[in-house]
């Protein structure tokens, strides 16, 4: 029985290349570059799985895909799906799920930190030969402990930041959420707030939602008015999730004291960016699950996903949207 055929359209690790070989005939874009639209076009004929990240899925590369039946990306957000039509050409999309808790959990306790003891800022003023005497005032820092933290988007990331802060450094935590966590209020003592009163009481401001016509800006010009002044802002979910001009705005006037950023409105950012150029932001080049171990066990899982659907069974994180076309 011939086996089926898939296209990997990013490099795998080959471990996880050699899973998809046991099951599948594939081929593969090997270069670090993205691959451009017209060459995974090329390689969509006859394959009924493709294997990407991020890669925009709509109705015209669906239309180059006669024959596929699962999109398996390896990311946990899937905002480049167009649900719409991947339901017309029933075709699955799967995402992975889980497997990146914790890491990007830590690079939001990591923002937290260096933006409120200015880590990045004063290892400048070191570097530059600038340190002659003792910090005074100028060069402080805030506290995190017993700080209020509030998290906006209590998912499962969202539910793991709760729990270190709470526990490493006793944080009191709201969140806002479109369903309330009754087992996680109950386990951690965090407590749901109205999305107003949040901004208004916190002291650091996790934005943690994924990326939809919803949450399109939902952080704007009204919401940073609404927040503290000592306001330390971390955005670790998707950058069209604020307006980026609102928060230079916010920035600029001392609306906020501070920002950790991993995703910005357009990526990679641009040189000209107003928000590179202001100490006290913290900038990553959106690394949120980029270690080597979550990065293998995210391309693994994307290729379990795969390997199910081409097979004709039930892959497990087919994204909530799409689960009536199993």
């Amino acid at each position: 029985m011939d086996k089926p055929k898939v296209f990997i359209a990013k490099p795998i690790p080959e471990k996880v290349e050699a899973f998809i070989s046991e099951y599948c005939e594939y081929r593969k874009w090997d270069s670090d570059e993205r691959i451009p639209k017209d060459k995974l076009i090329e390689n969509l004929a006859d394959v009924e799985g493709l294997l990407t990240s991020g890669t925009k899925i709509d109705e015209e590369i669906l239309s180059y895909s006669p024959k596929l039946k699962v999109v398996s990306d390896i990311s946990v957000g899937y905002d480049n799906f167009d649900i719409e039509a991947m339901k017309r050409k029933s075709v699955m999309g799967t995402n992975t799920p889980f497997v990146l808790n914790e890491t990007v959990s830590d690079l939001v306790l990591a923002l937290m930190i260096s933006a409120a003891r200015r880590i990045t800022e004063l290892d400048q003023y070191v570097k530059q030969g600038r340190w002659k005497k003792e910090i005074e005032n100028d060069g402080f820092g805030v506290d995190m402990n017993h700080a209020t933290l509030g998290i906006v988007g209590l998912g499962r990331i969202g539910e793991y930041v709760a729990r270190k802060a709470k526990l490493g450094f006793n944080m009191d935590v709201l969140y806002y959420n479109r369903n309330r966590r009754l087992n996680i209020e109950k386990e951690l003592g965090v407590e749901y707030e109205n999305f107003d009163d949040l901004l208004k009481k916190s002291d650091f401001i996790s934005i943690m939602v994924p990326y939809n016509k919803h949450t399109y800006h939902m952080i704007d010009y009204r919401e940073f008015d609404m927040m503290k002044k000592s306001t330390i802002f971390i955005n670790t979910s998707r950058g069209q999730v604020v307006n980026e001009k609102a928060l230079i705005d916010a920035l600029n006037n001392k609306k906020i004291l501070a920002a950790g950023l991993d995703v910005y409105e357009t990526e990679p950012v641009s040189p000209d960016n107003p928000l590179l150029k202001m100490p006290n932001v913290i900038t990553v080049p959106h690394i949120g699950s980029a270690t080597a171990k979550t990065r293998f066990d995210m391309a693994m899982l994307a290729a379990k996903n795969l390997v199910k659907a081409v097979l004709g069974e039930v892959p497990p994180n087919v994204v909530p949207e799409l689960k009536d076309l199993l």
